[in-house]
């Protein structure tokens, strides 16, 4: 009887122990899937933190156009020839012919001067020149008869001397007359002032009546005649550009009052001489203006283009220098992302770009603003899209992929 109560209770406690049993294991199931969670969280946090640990940076390629730095500067218009007229005798302005804007030809009379007092004079030294003239037919035939009567021991030796000598002196007085005839015949031709050239009259300083003074001393210039066929272009170069100066120069112009227009200048020549007080060096360039459209005395931007210099050189941006105890270096990044500080030579610093004579290679790929911490050696990752940038450049043969 005891034995049947107890199979009786142990069937009847059977499936609870079995339900524990199955609880247990479910509670030992997830307490091992949430240990395991939790393990690959931590790898996944770990792993992430790593690579974030890892600097994203930017890169650039060198730039190894030679084509030449282009600069822009100002410069000065002046006319190929810009003569002022001045006045080669005193007197009064008859009249003038021409007034300001006037297309004049070479020899075409601007004005004429009224001369009384060079009048008086000319006419003074022709009459010298006929008295001189005649002192000397008069000396000449007393020497000859003098010298006749030499011949039958009427005269002396001295005599014959001294009438010859006094010829002689007549000769030198006739030859003085008509030097200073010729002299007042070439200032009665300035009485009419012509044009030097074949140009534009710019300025007109005199008017009918007006006192003219001889001179560039103490007159003022009557005229200014320029001739604006040709213009010349004076421009100041940095002196860090004085080496690519040459004529290899390509310069092109451009002037506020003619917006969206350019005029072709050609490279004529340097003063070959630095300016102590500027540090520039002053280039002469020659422009055509057949047209008329540009006025000399005008300020003008020129874009030059500087011939390249003998030794090669790459420029980059000023961004990716990095100074350090070694002078300055740029980092490259290899294939594998790791890092090579490399040391360079700086050739011409341009302000936003530098020219690098020395240190790295076309192919290298340097960074873009470096961080502060970067080092020799160190792991980077190159950010998506200046790869992209990099790829394209390479494909198009560009020189810059900067992000």
């Amino acid at each position: 009887m005891v034995d049947q109560n107890n199979q009786k209770a142990r069937r009847r406690f059977a499936p609870r122990r079995y339900l524990r049993l199955i609880a247990l294991l479910i509670a030992g199931a997830v307490v091992a899937q949430g240990i395991a969670g939790r393990v690959h969280q931590e790898a996944d946090l770990q792993q992430w933190t790593a690579t974030q640990a890892i600097p994203t940076v930017s890169v650039v390629l060198p730039d190894t156009s030679a084509n030449g730095q282009a600069l822009t500067l100002p410069g000065r218009l002046a006319a190929n020839y810009d003569a002022p007229i001045y006045a080669r005798v005193s007197g009064y302005l008859k009249n003038w012919n021409v007034d300001i804007g006037a297309h004049v030809k070479k020899g075409q009379v601007l004005a004429e001067i009224e001369t009384p007092d060079l009048d008086a004079q000319y006419s003074q030294a022709q009459a010298e020149l006929a008295n001189a003239v005649a002192a000397d037919q008069l000396a000449g035939t007393t020497a000859g008869r003098w010298k006749e009567m030499l011949e039958s021991d009427s005269v002396s030796q001295q005599a014959v001397d001294e009438k010859t000598g006094d010829w002689q002196v007549k000769q030198a007085s006739v030859a003085s007359a008509r030097a200073n005839v010729a002299r007042l015949q070439a200032l009665e031709s300035y009485r009419v002032i012509a044009a030097p050239f074949d140009g534009i009259v710019t300025e007109r300083r005199t008017d009918i009546g007006d006192l003219v003074n001889a001179g560039s001393g103490e007159g003022q210039a009557l005229f200014r005649v320029a001739d604006e066929q040709k213009l010349r272009v004076y421009v100041d170069v940095p002196q860090n550009y004085a080496s690519a100066i040459g004529a290899r120069i390509r310069a092109t112009l451009t002037v506020p009052e003619r917006p969206g227009e350019s005029f072709v200048a050609q490279y004529l020549s340097t003063a070959s001489a630095i300016d102590s007080a500027s540090g520039t060096v002053t280039i002469e360039l020659m422009c055509d203006n057949a047209d008329g459209k540009l006025i000399p005395g005008a300020y003008t931007q020129v874009h030059l283009t500087l011939g390249s210099t003998a030794s090669p050189t790459m420029r980059l941006p000023s961004s990716t220098l990095i100074l350090g105890h070694q002078g300055e270096e740029v980092a490259t990044v290899a294939s594998n992302g790791q890092v090579t500080m490399k040391k360079v030579t700086i050739a011409r610093d341009l302000g936003a770009e530098v020219e690098i004579s020395a240190g790295i290679s076309a192919s290298d790929r340097v960074v873009d603003n470096p961080p502060d911490s970067l080092a020799d050696g160190d792991t980077v990752r190159i950010a998506s899209h200046a790869g992209s940038r990099l790829a394209a450049a390479k494909t198009a043969g560009g020189p810059h992929a900067q992000s």
